[in-house]
Parts: structure tokens; C-alpha cells; sequence
């Protein structure tokens, strides 16, 4: 799934290929893509500019000229392309917008799991997953004490705790990975059980990871492309995900992979090693 600096890089790569383009028609080849009314959105949109696009976490907001915003989560596999009007559509691409200028903005999903939905501009964020999302992962809106109150609530692992977007937004299994081991914390220790030393630490690998991943427009893992059609630089920066196997970056030591709340993570035993007083006797 596209995290934060993927979700960006797209949205940037929107505002190049959609922002200020006026919607002439709309077709919808998988209306399950499309939340509520399929004709009722076309109806909608039709006759309608593009004004700009936003996001919040993992979430596009398109903002239309008649004070409509279209919530897009691209989900596993969504992705935006542009093409000159009348180019081919595989089976694949589920919503094609058509613009007055003689090109079109596809969208593509072979998994089916992205979703839009059109609702009132300013009534967005009580919609869904928006509704409860957690802060920005800047240090403007994500805070040390914000980050500290909220762990200290918490009963679970520090990984699904991270995950989790009501906690901050943005973050998934890749950035996950790459924090905790940057932060040298075990991903299975208890959120509550984390120092004032390794909270500060965490707090700030995570801003400044969000950042740097987005200064290379994301990471590739399998087939993400941005909506101008080029795959991101980041993985080329990976210390954690995906090197299970492989030596620690920074001691050497071969890392490992395991399954932390149904998700593959992969971390350094020596590095990130859990706390003495949450080491099950059968470990010790």
C-alpha cells in the first residue's frame, strides 16, 4: 500500500497533470471503485474544474470548482496516469476522466480496492478513516508530548501501534520497519514500556524519514509509479525492510524477519533487542 511520501509524490504529480483541467465526461468501467451514486458522481463532476489537490495521510483530496471534494484512497495498487484523449484502456483502469483540453486523467487498480467519494467541501473530515486520523508526521503538528501521552495509553506493540493512522498519519509497514530500527526498538516492546530517551528518538526518525522518502519520491517496492508514470528512488535508501537475510547496515548482524500483527517486519536481533523484563522465559 502507498504511504505518506508515495500518496505526495502522486498528489504533486496530480497538480502537474490535472490541476486547473475541466472534466468534459467520465467513464466508469468498475463502479464498486466509486462510493454511493455512480451516475450521481459523473452528474456531479461533469462541466466541473479541478481547483488543486490535497492530501491528509494516505488520502488525495480533489477540490472541484462547485465546492465538491473527491476523496481518493488508492489502497494497495491505485494509481493515476495521464494520457492523450482516446488512448488505450486496459482492464485494468476502472475510472477514466475526460478533460476539455484533449487529454485524460485513468485510473488504474488491478487489485479493485481503491475507492473515491464525492462530499461537500469542508465535510470531508468527518467522513471515514478521516475522521479519526492522527497528526500530520511534521514537526509543526506532531509533538513530543502529543506522542508521549498517547503511548503511555497504550497496551499494545509498539509496530501496530505506529500503523495505526488514528496515532499519526501516514505511516505503513515500510517506514515502520525503517523507524524502528533507526530508533533501536525492538518492534514487538510494549508502546507504554518506551523511554523518554526512545520516544524523542522515534519522534524525530520519524519526521525526518517522512521527509527524506518524500525527497525521493518514495519508495518502489513492487509497482508503485507516480501519476507521471516514474518509480520513486527511496528503496535504494532502505536499512530495515526487505534486507531480511542481510547484514545490520550499522553492527552486522543478520537480520531477521517475523510477522508482528499479520505483517512482515523485519528488524537487527542485536541492535533492537526487547526489554530483559519482556523477554518470555522460553527466549531467554
Amino acid at each position: 500500500m502507498p504511504e505518506l511520501p508515495e500518496v505526495e509524490t502522486v498528489r504533486r504529480g496530480l497538480m502537474k497533470i490535472a490541476k486547473g483541467r475541466q472534466i468534459r465526461g467520465i467513464d466508469v468501467y468498475y463502479g464498486k471503485i466509486i462510493r454511493g451514486d455512480v451516475e450521481k458522481f459523473r452528474q456531479n463532476l461533469i462541466g466541473q474544474t479541478i481547483l488543486r489537490i490535497d492530501r491528509r495521510g494516505k488520502y488525495l483530496l480533489f477540490r472541484f470548482s462547485n465546492d465538491l471534494t473527491m476523496i481518493s484512497h488508492l489502497r494497495m495498487e491505485g494509481q493515476y496516469f495521464s494520457q492523450p484523449e482516446g488512448g488505450p484502456i486496459d482492464k485494468h483502469t476502472h475510472v477514466v476522466f475526460h478533460f476539455t483540453d484533449g487529454t485524460e486523467l485513468c485510473y488504474h487498480d488491478t487489485r479493485k480496492f481503491g475507492r473515491m467519494r464525492l462530499v461537500p467541501t469542508g465535510t470531508e473530515m468527518q467522513v471515514g478513516g478521516l475522521k479519526t486520523i492522527g497528526p500530520e508526521p511534521t514537526s509543526e503538528d506532531f509533538t513530543v508530548d502529543y506522542f508521549t501521552k498517547i503511548l503511555h495509553k497504550s497496551r499494545g506493540k509498539i509496530k501496530p501501534f505506529l500503523l495505526n493512522q488514528r496515532h499519526v498519519a501516514g505511516l505503513g509497514n515500510i517506514y515502520c520497519d525503517e523507524v524502528l530500527w533507526q530508533s533501536r526498538i525492538n518492534p514487538e516492546q510494549a508502546a507504554n514500556s518506551l523511554s523518554a530517551e526512545q520516544i524523542q528518538a522515534l519522534h524525530d526518525n520519524i519526521i525526518k524519514e517522512i521527509a527524506t522518502a518524500t525527497k525521493y519520491k518514495g519508495t518502489t517496492v513492487h509497482t508503485f509509479k507516480n501519476a507521471l508514470g516514474d518509480a520513486g528512488g527511496f528503496q535504494d535508501h532502505l536499512e530495515a525492510y526487505g534486507r531480511s537475510g542481510e547484514k545490520c547496515p550499522r553492527c552486522g548482524t543478520k537480520m531477521v524477519k517475523i510477522k508482528v500483527a499479520e505483517r512482515g517486519t523485519t528488524f537487527c536481533p542485536h541492535c533492537q533487542p526487547m526489554p530483559d523484563d519482556q523477554v518470555l522465559p522460553e527466549d531467554k
